[in-house]
């Protein structure tokens, strides 16, 4: 009997153990199979790990994270591309987000002529010719003994917004120091500087918390006609970030290649504008060129978009300033594009362009 109950226990459990290793293989080739999806989405949809954006001086420098690279940047290449000028093609043919915005179409009308544009960032780099012959002014107002860009953010960022207004003048103000940190109350200070000293158009591409001083330098910069355009945050989720939040700054998502919200990309009801974000390539310190991805590059473009809308901006509301016309063109001239919390949607340079020209904003 008991040789028996054993062969029956034996036969019985075979069976049980046999099904348990079947289920554990489904759920790991499930798994898997999930895990594939997922990395097939991501690079559809253009998603970056890169943390591009500082959030305060505790938290990471603006570049922080892996690059994301869709074409050969190699050094011939780039070498090759230096020699060309802004508006050739074979140099905009790199720079996708150029092209699809319809810059090119919008200098059959303006090129964004004197108009001054302060880039709040890591300082520009002095030694890309181009760039540094367009710096009317510049100060160091971060913990760094030089002007110059030695972490590759704001050059980069300046290169984006000369690409869009290649007639522009660009202010040089370093708030973020040598490892791409920033203090809300030092950017507050570069803001004031810059509107003090002739700026129309801020670029902040950088992200942090709330702070009185930041909030006030943003109304400063209203009030005396500049328009304050910042940069959304790369967390991909929906809570605001500071300065793109307050109701005086022009709030920038990022979309990608498809024209959709970029998954990196912060958005919200408190987002204005969407442009482009996705692998944007863009000059780099010590001559190079590279492929960076983040809200930052979307805030340059739309910078770049309103330089060009400035320089030929009437005041229409009679209250002696343009940054308000400036701002109801590149609103009002949006493209729809898929996804929800990107605002007015994609701005379109040549449509801003045009409706800054008529006679009458809606």
């Amino acid at each position: 009997l008991r040789n028996r109950y054993r062969r029956v226990i034996l036969t019985e459990t075979r069976p049980l153990h046999h099904w348990w290793t079947l289920k554990n293989a489904r759920y790991l080739a499930a798994a898997l199979t999930l895990l594939a999806v997922i990395i097939l989405a991501a690079s559809l949809h253009g998603i970056s790990f890169a943390a591009d954006t500082a959030l305060a001086h505790s938290d990471p420098p603006v570049y922080g994270g892996p690059e994301v690279h869709d074409a050969d940047d190699s050094s011939d290449e780039a070498a090759d591309l230096r020699t060309t000028s802004l508006t050739d093609d074979g140099y905009l043919s790199e720079r996708w987000g150029v092209d699809r915005i319809e810059a090119p179409q919008a200098w059959q009308i303006t090129k964004g002529e004197s108009i001054i544009v302060a880039v709040l960032d890591t300082g520009i780099n002095k030694d890309d010719q181009d760039l540094a012959d367009r710096v009317v002014a510049e100060v160091s107002l971060a913990d760094s003994p030089t002007t110059d860009d030695v972490y590759g953010h704001g050059t980069h960022m300046a290169g984006t917004i000369a690409a869009i207004a290649p007639e522009c003048l660009l202010m040089n103000v370093k708030v973020a120091d040598d490892t791409g940190r920033s203090e809300a109350p030092v950017v507050a200070r570069g803001i004031v500087w810059a509107v003090d000293n002739g700026a129309q158009v801020i670029n902040i591409s950088l992200s942090m918390r709330a702070s009185p001083e930041l909030e006030q330098a943003v109304d400063y910069a209203r009030d005396r006609g500049a328009i304050v355009i910042a940069a959304a945050g790369n967390q991909g989720v929906s809570e605001p970030v500071f300065p793109a939040y307050y109701a005086d700054c022009l709030a920038v998502a990022g979309t990608n290649k498809n024209d959709s919200l970029a998954l990196f990309s912060n958005y919200g009801y408190w987002v204005d504008v969407a442009a482009p974000g996705f692998n944007i390539y863009s000059e780099m310190p010590r001559g190079e060129y590279e492929h960076k991805t983040g809200t930052s590059a979307a805030a340059a473009h739309v910078s770049g978009v309103a330089a060009l809308v400035f320089s030929i901006a009437e005041d229409s509301s009679g209250d002696g300033a343009l940054n308000d016309e400036v701002r109801r063109a590149i609103e009002n001239s949006c493209v729809s594009v898929d996804g929800v919390g990107m605002g007015h949607g994609l701005v379109n340079a040549f449509q801003a362009v045009t409706a800054a020209t008529s006679s009458t904003l809606p």
